[in-house]
């Protein structure tokens, strides 16, 4: 999706990098990481383990183009849009949801450095390679303090998932004014080499999600370019504020990179959620197909109309969740579409209702996941098994800050009626 109308997205800026395979297709990508289900669910236990895939998984997701699919162009990536790259990674959580949070996690904010970062930094950043990889912890647990040469950075941020691969880690920060004026949220871009990735994540030390690489990162005094910092105002920003664009829209014609994050961060978990759903009807089919009912021994479990209904339902309700993930992404993307063909932003009330569909699509599929555990049967929670590790992991999503659907879908209908938000000052 790339226009040039009104005015409103310039022509794309000529290629600085080539993309690896010019000729990579949406659908390729999803038979790469289709491909790949067997091999990650034989490795669950070793990744659970080892806390993120192992190295020659992460050479493998980035020989098969996962890290740049909505990387610019202009950058090495391949620029395909929000729908293709967390389909993708729905496929990818199919086989190891705690993987795909991690592949997910790290893959996904190429998206927004190609959004909010000038030419300079997107140049300095994304390399001379073109491999970017890096999550973004978004709570502001660090400062950024003005230094000669740029900013210092300091920090620990808990939960950055997907950081054991990255090549980068960006971090929310408070922004100490020389003024004297109240500190403000930025985003800091901090290369490999600048932060500690401490070893807190793995085995035993957490509930679910023990394959997704969401260790702390410490950083006690990084210095960065003051360029490399951009106010983080991506999730609301009033529509006034949206009128020219972003440095994303007029660096690479592209208006999917508004970079409007209230829809697209939350697919980032929402997609791993769709995939566990999946993976945890492939577990419970494969099991109904060779157990016997309690009642009648003689009875395989498949052949019982009570476990017939109870897969009907589960198959609905992921069908239902898929479908509400890929028609939610693509909502975003006309929305920029809107807004380069005739300047309509993307309200306030639009951006949250994008989160609260897929919260919704969320909560589907850990009910689904509860309800194929259920019915299993009590042999199915012990360790090791399949089911029990995809329970774990929705979990994991369910207690998450943002998975919080009750305490958000407020905020939608203040939007609605016209009434203060009360977030961030709304």
């Amino acid at each position: 999706m790339k226009l040039a109308l009104a005015g409103r997205v310039s022509p794309p800026t000529a290629a600085i990098l080539q993309v690896p395979e010019p000729g990579l297709t949406p659908r390729d990508l999803l038979d790469r990481a289709i491909s790949l289900r067997p091999v990650l669910r034989a490795r669950q236990e070793e990744h659970e383990a080892l806390g993120t895939y192992a190295e020659d998984v992460h050479d493998t997701f980035e020989r098969m183009g996962f890290y740049r699919i909505t990387q610019p162009r202009r950058f090495g990536g391949y620029e395909f849009g929000l729908p293709v790259f967390f389909r993708t990674m729905m496929e990818i959580s199919r086989g190891d949801p705690g993987v795909g949070w991690c592949l997910t996690l790290a893959a996904s904010h190429a998206f927004l450095l190609a959004s909010h970062w000038p030419e300079q930094a997107q140049r300095e950043l994304f390399g001379v390679t073109g491999h970017f990889v890096a999550p973004h912890r978004a709570q502001p647990l660090g400062t950024a303090t003005p230094v000669p040469g740029g900013l210092l950075i300091q920090g620990r941020w808990n939960y950055a998932s997907g950081v054991p691969h990255a090549t980068h880690f960006i971090g929310t920060a408070m922004l100490r004014k020389e003024d004297g004026t109240p500190p403000s949220p930025v985003l800091v871009v901090v290369p490999r080499g600048g932060y500690e990735v401490l070893k807190d994540w793995g085995g035993d030390e957490i509930l679910g999600m023990r394959s997704s690489g969401s260790n702390t990162v410490l950083i006690e005094g990084a210095v960065i370019p003051a360029h490399h910092a951009v106010p983080f105002n991506a999730q609301f920003c009033r529509p006034e504020e949206m009128a020219d664009g972003t440095p994303g829209t007029r660096l690479h014609g592209n208006p999917m990179y508004l970079g409007r994050i209230m829809g697209p961060y939350h697919a980032s978990l929402v997609s791993v959620v769709v995939g566990a759903t999946w993976a945890a009807i492939d577990e419970y089919e494969a099991l109904i197909g060779r157990m016997k009912t309690l009642a009648d021994p003689a009875l395989l479990r498949a052949d019982h109309h009570d476990v017939q209904r109870t897969l009907g339902l589960a198959l609905a309700r992921a069908d239902a969740a898929e479908a509400i993930l890929v028609r939610t992404l693509e909502r975003y993307m006309e929305m920029c579409e809107r807004w380069a063909e005739d300047g309509t932003p993307i309200s306030v009330e639009e951006n949250l209702r994008l989160r609260a569909a897929l919260q919704q699509a969320g909560a589907m599929g850990v009910e689904t996941v509860e309800m194929l555990l259920r019915s299993a049967g009590a042999f199915t929670t012990k360790k090791g098994n399949r089911l029990q590790r995809y329970f774990r992991d929705v979990m994991m999503y369910r207690t998450h800050s943002s998975a919080q659907w009750e305490e958000f879908a407020t905020y939608v209908g203040r939007a609605h009626l016209g009434k203060p938000i009360g977030m961030r000052g709304l």
